[in-house]
């Protein structure tokens, strides 16, 4: 019989992590050159903004197209792929505006993050605070709280994930309670006191924008507001579970090297727009202020000493869904990567930890 671990923020785990050192820890970096990483972080507004304009235009594309199929079978695949770009491709928009290095001008950034939270469903100041979290503590069972699924995996809310349930109920309850200027766990483990109202601001913003919704549909009578608006979260979610499931399952927990944690992909250029850059994962833990369009440079720079990249999106799946189902029997396994430096005598996978 399989025993899952604590994966939540206070357990045992939680003081375990504490006391091997794996907390705001130091993590392997590749050297670069000094003047060469003051040159690959460099912001720019170009290329962001011609991503956001070809972003929002097929937006506009698939909407359109779904609303001259509305009384029409077709209407269903079109507001799937509808929800698909505007949702699934939210994911990326919103990482990179949330980081601030997507554009060089900062308030459009944050114009961008608010925009494409809240068509992830993803409260905009907690998960600010989440992913700072998620990086400093990468894969560290007890303090990272973007783990897709614990060990042994959860097959059922992976599956429930690709309709983003039910992550997305939970914060439809947690919005409706912080409107209330209430605070809800496991956000308040990470989530700085001094932010809190702005949680609480962005949740009555977030309510009001709903009720306008199914006022108007109700007005008009037709749920054409609800499809376009309120119901993309869960059509389109799919694509964010697609790309972010090869991030890091399947691979270690507990080290301090993200070549042993973190997946580097290369992909197709229609896929790479959709996840801006986000493929080239391995590297944007290492250095996770280089902006997306740098990445396949920095990957230049760093690759001689990080394992080989996946050739393909199906190469990485045909590595990460045998992974998970071998961890269902045995949860203490994951995919030992090779690195061009040593590993740990008797084999473990991280000198670091």
């Amino acid at each position: 019989m399989t025993t899952r671990r604590d994966y939540s923020l206070t357990g045992p785990e939680t003081k375990r992590a504490w006391e091997r050192g794996l907390v705001s820890a130091e993590w392997y970096k590749r050297p670069v050159p000094r003047e060469r990483m003051k040159e690959l972080m460099q912001r720019s507004n170009f290329p962001a903004l011609w991503h956001l304009l070809l972003w929002f235009a097929l937006i506009i594309l698939f909407g359109v197209v779904a609303f001259l199929s509305w009384g029409t079978w077709w209407a269903v695949p079109a507001f799937i792929a509808y929800s698909t770009i505007l949702t699934g491709s939210s994911d990326p928009r919103w990482h990179e505006c949330g980081h601030g290095t997507a554009f060089k001008t900062q308030w459009v950034n944050n114009v961008v993050y608010n925009f494409a939270s809240f068509f992830l469903l993803r409260e905009p100041t907690v998960w600010r605070w989440s992913h700072a979290r998620h990086h400093t503590d990468t894969i560290i069972v007890g303090r990272d709280p973007e783990i897709i699924t614990p060990r042994p995996p959860d097959f059922l809310n992976l599956f429930l994930t690709l309709f983003n349930l039910p992550g997305g109920v939970k914060t439809v309850r947690h919005v409706f309670i912080h409107a209330l200027g209430k605070k809800t766990f496991p956000e308040e483990d990470f989530v700085p006191e001094s932010q809190w109202p702005r949680v609480f601001l962005a949740a009555r913003v977030w309510i009001a924008i709903w009720l306008a919704v199914i006022v108007l549909a109700i007005a008009i009578g037709s749920i054409l507001p609800i499809l376009y608006v309120l119901m993309p979260p869960f059509l389109g979610h799919w694509l964010v579970l697609f790309f972010g499931a090869t991030q890091h399952l399947g691979l270690a927990d507990d080290v301090l090297d993200h070549r042993l944690n973190s997946r580097t992909i290369y992909m197709n250029p229609v896929f790479r727009f959709l996840y801006l850059n986000m493929n080239y994962h391995l590297e944007h833990h290492m250095f996770p202020m280089v902006p997306y369009h740098a990445l396949p440079a920095l990957h230049e720079e760093v690759k001689s000493d990080c394992p080989a990249p996946y050739p393909s999106m199906w190469a990485a799946y045909k590595e990460l869904i045998p992974a998970l189902l071998r961890q269902l029997r045995e949860p203490e396994w994951w995919v030992v990567r090779d690195l061009p430096t040593a590993r740990r005598a008797g084999g473990e996978p991280s000198p670091a930890a």
